[in-house]
């Protein structure tokens, strides 16, 4: 009897925090309970409804999402980050997760996404392809080659036969796409959603051959998460046709 009245008063003390981005939290005193989402920096905005419709349906749930760079999130997963779900920019970060024993499961395709080129609204150094961001005395900023949007910038650059040579490497596309819109940057790859998210704060140039770097996005439930059972509900709901619709609108394409 003592250890179900313990078991109930844990049960209990479980928590809420809204659904909202950043560290990884503990369930709140108000009784709910708390899914963490680690999730690649491109899926921010987007996680973020499909959160909310989320919770609309599992009264009593919060999603919180640590969204970062996918090559960080699993840097922190594997070192012991709790979490209950990833979803990854590109299926080899997501199999780094996987070869390091911290999935569950098979991970599952759910989004696909494409490079595109961004400039400040006035276009200051007349970009109007690949190659002219590549020229001599343009400051171009991409991201790191070990996170997805870097493998694609890599691939795409290879594609074209261009050398890029890039003022900064940034951690995350988001951070890309911040030098952009803060006029550090003449130019900056990024991914299409996030182009499309920043609206007129960019002027967008679609570079040739991008189609030859598609980033697939895979998600997952983690092998240590407390609740496999709702996290297996939220993969599935990104996978639903109510998340899919979400992931659309973004723009975002089929995996």
């Amino acid at each position: 009897m003592r250890r179900a009245l313990s078991a109930l008063a844990a049960v209990s003390a479980l928590a809420t925090t809204g659904c909202t981005g950043g560290p990884a939290a503990q369930d709140s005193p108000a009784g709910d309970v708390t899914l963490t989402v680690f999730a690649a920096a491109s899926l921010s905005d987007v996680f973020e409804e499909i959160g909310e419709d989320f919770e609309a349906e599992h009264p009593g749930v919060t999603v919180r999402f640590n969204v970062a760079g996918s090559s960080g999130l699993v840097q922190q997963i594997t070192a012991g980050a709790p979490a209950d779900v990833f979803a990854s920019a590109d299926e080899p970060t997501m199999a780094r997760a996987v070869s390091a024993g911290a999935v569950s499961g098979e991970p599952r395709p759910f989004a696909s996404n494409v490079l595109t080129l961004v400039t400040p609204p006035d276009n200051p150094a007349g970009i109007t392809s690949l190659a002219d961001a590549a020229a001599e005395g343009v400051d171009l900023v991409v991201c790191a080659p070990q996170v997805p949007c870097g493998s694609a910038t890599a691939t795409l650059a290879g594609d074209a036969g261009l050398a890029l040579d890039p003022v900064s490497e940034e951690s995350s596309v988001t951070d890309v796409l911040g030098k952009v819109t803060s006029g550090e940057a003449d130019a900056g790859l990024v991914y299409v959603t996030d182009a499309t998210r920043a609206g007129e704060a960019v002027h967008t140039v679609d570079p040739d051959r991008a189609r030859s770097a598609v980033n697939t996005y895979p998600i997952a439930t983690l092998a240590d998460s407390e609740r496999a059972g709702l996290a297996e509900a939220f993969v599935e709901h990104v996978l639903g046709t109510q998340g899919q619709e979400v992931l659309r609108h973004a723009g975002f394409g089929h995996p």
